[in-house]
């Protein structure tokens, strides 16, 4: 199969309509995309980050194209800061529904012996405490009534692979962190999940995959054959967030492509 990306999706079907929905890495890639399709999905959007220009201009975006929004500053690493956001989305709407956990650092891409511990103690830091933080600063706002949370994983927490010790390291652990919390929150109805993405074209992956040659090289790796639209994760997660997976917690779902089932030709 040639490698060619179809185009994106456009249905919608107000799956979260009125749901207060709070979303970390919001600034790009799949963040901004998720706070797109939440928004068009009928969510209220708290829109969070660290680069507060583009927060502002994707509110804008939102709140011209008649959708509610807000955006907040947080910096996934830092306890107060995360407290502060959530704290801050919930004096604004009056209450929190469900989260888009999905801020993350990238790896150093090289053996584990060159990998400095300053990288790899960052790499935990974003990848791993924040979305510990982000949990345990959200989670006591769905205790009354229940709620919705996703957080970013990788295929890289699902298959081991060449020169990726740090960043896998990080989403093999967020894999206990999440099916564990899964457990504990059950019983308020509160459901936590976790996507996988495989390879999705945004900033990070455009860093490291900076030619066509490289992207269709790497897209051959997936039985489907083409890189993913940020949108395309966006939406599993919708549908982990909405009640259609009312009956789903404590899974790591995997959106890549085919690629931790098998490999390409």
């Amino acid at each position: 199969m040639t490698y060619a990306n179809p185009a994106p999706l456009t249905f919608t079907a107000d799956r979260l309509a009125g749901r207060v929905v709070f979303v970390t890495g919001a600034s790009s890639g799949i963040g901004a995309a998720a706070a797109r399709r939440f928004a068009a999905e009928g969510a209220l959007v708290a829109a969070a980050a660290r680069r507060k220009d583009r927060l502002d201009d994707l509110v804008g975006e939102l709140r011209a194209a008649g959708h509610e929004a807000l955006a907040v500053s947080c910096d996934v690493t830092d306890e107060a800061s995360v407290e502060a956001a959530v704290d801050g989305t919930v004096r604004a709407f009056g209450r929190l529904d469900a989260a888009f956990n999905n801020a993350g650092e990238g790896g150093s891409q090289r053996p584990l012996h060159e990998i400095s511990a300053a990288k790899f103690d960052s790499v935990i830091a974003t990848n791993l405490r924040g979305p510990f933080l982000c949990l345990k600063y959200q989670i006591p706002h769905m205790m009354e009534n229940g709620g919705s949370v996703v957080v970013t994983s990788s295929i890289g927490g699902l298959i081991g692979g060449p020169n990726n010790s740090d960043y896998a390291a990080s989403k093999w652990a967020l894999a206990g962190l999440i099916r564990c919390a899964a457990l504990d929150y059950a019983r308020y109805g509160i459901r936590i999940n976790a996507i996988a993405p495989g390879p999705t074209r945004s900033e990070m992956f455009d860093r490291w995959m900076h030619t066509e040659e490289m992207r269709a090289m790497m897209a051959a790796h997936a039985p489907l054959n083409y890189i993913a639209h940020p949108d395309d994760m966006a939406r599993a997660a919708l549908f982990l967030l909405s009640d259609e997976a009312r009956w789903t917690t404590g899974t790591v779902f995997p959106c890549d492509g085919g690629s931790s089932t098998g490999r390409g030709r």
